[in-house]
């Protein structure tokens, strides 16, 4: 097990941080989606991350050597590229169609399938909290939806259709994430990201209009800006707190992001010219939220909410 540093207040600290920058994603991306298409901003966001990451792991002399993968490594990174490479096309295909509340609620699907592919691939304990988990978090997407389940299944050019893509974007990014589970012992964290954003940055630039940047105005360019490095800061508030907090209260917190972006859609929407409908969703739906966000919660805790066996 990785020895923690013991500063544990400093690992939440990091871990909020992430949930904050995670938070507030969903709402840049849909503000730039107004003025430039998905391709362009996934361009722009993997080449920004992909640059800084190599500069940083070029000054350290530690760039990741390819020639030294070999048996299942070739195909892991092959599958990890791949898999979040399409997580963050569908993500933002998704997000056409759909607003960041509805967005980051559906994507709580994506720690879920990783969970239930680490019991199939590596045979992970599934105990009694993990199932707990598992029936509050459909209960809790059936309950968001209520009234509107009707739609997704009629309105398969709007509201369907965002689900349909948001769901893909959950099941490639749980491939992602169980095929890096295994590459972590090839290369580290770091040096897999850097491989991912430059990987992407070249897929994406045949499919990408650069010149759109060209005639953003200052607030959207803010925003793209904003989103380029809020990954690569997430990401590695996320790395970092993990050497100081352990892994299950992280993603605990973690889990509560859905939670943060209708916060910040509440607060920012009477002040900021938001591009997407802002207005108060059922009641009914907040509940499902929350109950989603804890079952998200259950399971990133997992045994240490089980019962423990008396002497």
């Amino acid at each position: 097990m990785h020895p923690l540093s013991g500063r544990a207040g400093f690992g939440a600290f990091l871990s909020l941080v992430t949930v904050l920058l995670w938070g507030l994603l969903p709402i840049a991306l849909k503000e730039v989606l107004v003025h430039m298409d998905p391709y362009t901003i996934t361009f722009y966001r993997f080449l920004v991350s992909g640059l800084i990451l190599a500069t940083w792991l070029g000054a350290k002399g530690n760039l990741p050597q390819l020639g030294r993968l070999e048996g299942q490594g070739p195909w892991l990174l092959g599958v990890s590229i791949v898999g979040l490479l399409a997580n963050y096309g569908f993500y933002l295909l998704a997000l056409r169609h759909l607003d960041p509340r509805t967005a980051q609620t559906v994507i709580q699907l994506a720690p879920l399938l990783l969970l239930l592919g680490g019991v199939w691939l590596y045979k992970e304990p599934f105990g009694p909290s993990q199932l707990l988990g598992v029936l509050v978090l459909v209960l809790g997407l059936g309950l968001f939806f209520n009234e509107r389940l009707v739609q997704i299944v009629t309105d398969f050019a709007g509201l369907g259709l965002g689900i349909f893509l948001m769901v893909i974007a959950a099941v490639t990014w749980a491939a992602y994430a169980l095929a890096q589970k295994k590459l972590l012992r090839h290369f580290n964290s770091v040096q897999i990201m850097m491989l991912i954003n430059l990987a992407g940055a070249l897929v994406f630039l045949p499919m990408a209009s650069p010149a759109q940047v060209l005639h953003l105005s200052t607030w959207e360019g803010g925003w793209l800006l904003f989103c380029c490095f809020n990954t690569l800061i997430a990401y590695g508030a996320f790395a970092e707190a993990l050497n100081h907090w352990e892994a299950s209260k992280v993603s605990a917190l973690l889990a509560t992001t859905p939670l943060f972006t209708f916060l910040f859609v509440a607060m920012l929407a009477p002040f900021l010219p938001f591009g997407f409908d802002t207005a108060q969703l059922p009641w009914l739906s907040y509940f499902g939220a929350a109950l989603v966000v804890v079952g998200s919660v259950i399971n990133a805790l997992g045994n240490r909410l089980g019962w423990r066996r008396r002497r």
